[in-house]
């Protein structure tokens, strides 16, 4: 019964990778750690394998429509790769715990929420050519920044290897400010990008984590499976308000998983825990016994007459 829900939840993630172009996968830890009962650093290896293969997935339509930058996804997604894989070598840390992890996750969920429901608002220009696209966000702050570009791409990265979340809404906005990138043109790039990252945090994860490899493929093949129908009823349903509305559902999955987790961050309660006992005292009283009491030694006294 529970694989057969995490696995429709698997559908409703590609349901909305279709619907939307991305931002399903952020749910994909979620369903493994609290559904499918997966531990949080395994769900997350996970995680990166199946973000990794659905955004390889999504590149092929927008590689043969030639809006994928290739050397932009080469420069930044070599920064992003190299931050992922020491995110996900720093998570393997015994230091970083499961509620650490999860509650950088909440974060991550958080701003992902954010940038859909802005997303949501931002009225779509008229002007249908490529150029235009960049007036989806402010003008570019520069034309060549590519030292702050690589500074970002190691920062999502590491964040990526940490938590498993692929950072496309902080990549598209790095590639249209700072790489001078259309926006129609950084969507599919980011794919790339996100391919890149997660598949390096993977491999940091190798040898770290027991990773369920049949739970793995069968989910990604259901989230696959799940955009089909998403992209055909992206031709009928409005975006913003779809955009709106997951960006609030993001929202209140990002509260629910901080409640899951913030008691276990805080650690047990100090008044419900007995004082620690010190091992000279257990020695000293098995060395020097504690006197009898003057019912034992009636109790003697009455044996002995």
């Amino acid at each position: 019964m529970i694989w057969a829900i995490g696995h429709g939840l698997a559908v409703v993630i590609g349901i909305a990778l279709g619907l939307l172009g991305g931002g399903g996968s952020v749910l994909a830890l979620p369903i493994l750690t609290s559904v499918m009962g997966v531990p949080v650093k395994p769900a997350i290896a996970m995680t990166l394998a199946i973000v990794g293969t659905v955004s390889l997935l999504g590149v092929i339509p927008h590689w043969r429509a030639g809006r994928v930058r290739w050397r932009v996804a080469a420069i930044f997604g070599l920064s992003t790769a190299i931050g992922a894989f020491g995110g996900a070598k720093l998570a393997t840390q015994p230091w970083v715990t499961p509620p650490i992890q999860m509650m950088l996750f909440v974060g991550m969920m958080l701003l992902a929420a954010i940038a859909t429901i802005r997303r949501s608002s931002t009225p779509a220009p008229t002007d249908r050519s490529p150029e235009s696209a960049l007036a989806t966000y402010p003008q570019p702050v520069c034309r060549y920044c590519w030292l702050w570009l690589l500074t970002e791409g190691i920062g999502v990265g590491m964040l990526t290897g940490l938590v498993g979340v692929g950072g496309g809404f902080a990549i598209v906005p790095a590639l249209v400010l700072l790489g001078n990138v259309p926006m129609k043109q950084a969507i599919g790039t980011s794919l790339v990008i996100i391919a890149a990252n997660s598949i390096a945090g993977l491999a940091g994860y190798a040898g770290h984590v027991a990773i369920n490899w049949p739970l793995t493929v069968s989910f990604t093949g259901a989230a696959a499976l799940g955009t089909l129908p998403g992209a055909y009823l992206s031709k009928w349903v409005p975006a913003d308000r779809l955009q709106r509305w997951f960006g609030y559902f993001l929202l209140a999955i990002a509260s629910l998983v901080f409640l899951q987790n913030y008691r276990t961050l805080l650690g047990p309660n100090p008044q419900t825990q007995q004082p620690p006992t010190h091992p000279l005292s257990q020695l000293n009283r098995s060395h020097h016994p504690q006197p009898a009491s003057r019912q034992t030694f009636a109790r003697s006294a009455r044996l002995r007459s």
